[in-house]
């Protein structure tokens, strides 16, 4: 009976609440959102998308990741990752109002090591990859200062002069893990496949992504990847903006708990997976077959 009552209680607080907000509701619409509101946001100048397939690109795996590639014969590539992506901007010079935008991606990327009939050995490494791109992002001459952008105990001399450049954004998904080779340094050098490139440093924060040490020399062998990668980029600026407006945004669902007593509460209002047991056709408009058989076309 006390479970009953329990849950008539809760039913009625929530009824009496959505009474409420739509009261509220109705007096805003009719107050203060009777005329346009005023929002800063970012605004896109300037967006662009871009497929690059990296070849023959080296791997630099951990201390303890080497000894396992120096005895392999052959080399697998499973997955790859993106860690993150730096970015800095710059103006073009002569072009106003344009800027370059040169980004390094790092990517963690994972290896099977064979060594033989036995079983592969997974080993982790680190890809640097390096892009720029020139995108429109208008000019600003105003500098913009905020309570909650800047550190105190940040370089203040490197930022005061470039808080007036638009902001560039990278989207990137998970690259497509294409091939990978093993090599020796003299297989690199014949081929000339990029590995002579000076190893550049690695932040510390990318670093600790990584159980061990990084191994940089070029001597024993090497593992070249190839990697698929599709990003979008955009230069955006802070804009302020006249918008109409209906409301405020305030949740309207409950949010589902589950406790320990009856943690299946939670799981019953989960959907169920029906595309994990029936795949998904092709959609419709993509089957051109011209043909007249019960194929799924319409």
């Amino acid at each position: 009976m006390s479970e009953r009552f329990d849950s008539y209680d809760e039913s009625a607080a929530v009824a009496a609440d959505c009474c409420v907000e739509q009261g509220n509701r109705t007096e805003r619409r009719n107050g203060a959102f009777g005329n346009g509101v005023c929002v800063n946001t970012d605004q896109i100048y300037d967006s662009c998308k871009d497929r690059d397939c990296i070849r023959d690109q080296r791997v630099y795996f951990t201390n303890s990741g080497q000894e396992v590639i120096e005895r392999a014969i052959n080399t697998k590539i499973k997955a790859a990752e993106v860690i993150w992506v730096y970015t800095a901007v710059e103006p073009v010079p002569f072009n106003r109002g344009y800027y370059t935008v040169d980004m390094k991606f790092f990517i963690r990327v994972t290896v099977e090591a064979f060594r033989g009939v036995s079983c592969p050995t997974e080993v982790e490494g680190l890809v640097t990859y390096d892009k720029k791109v020139i995108l429109y992002g208008s000019e600003g001459n105003v500098k913009i200062f905020e309570s909650t952008l800047y550190d105190c105990c940040e370089n203040v001399a490197d930022i005061w002069q470039k808080n007036n450049l638009p902001k560039a954004v990278v989207e990137v998904v998970d690259p497509i893990a294409l091939s990978a080779k093993l090599v020796t340094k003299d297989d690199c050098c014949e081929c000339d496949c990029g590995c002579n490139n000076h190893f550049l440093a690695i932040p510390e924060n990318i670093c600790s992504c990584f159980d061990d040490e990084l191994y940089t020399a070029d001597d024993g062998k090497l593992v070249l990847v190839s990697l698929g990668l599709f990003s979008i980029v955009r230069l955006e600026r802070p804009v302020q903006l006249l918008v109409d407006a209906t409301d405020f945004c305030i949740p309207c669902k409950e949010c589902p708990t589950a406790t320990e007593n009856n943690p299946c509460e939670l799981f019953n209002t989960i959907r169920f997976p029906f595309d994990e047991f029936f795949p998904p056709r092709k959609a419709h408009e993509d089957c051109d077959c011209g043909c007249s058989c019960n194929c799924g076309c319409d």
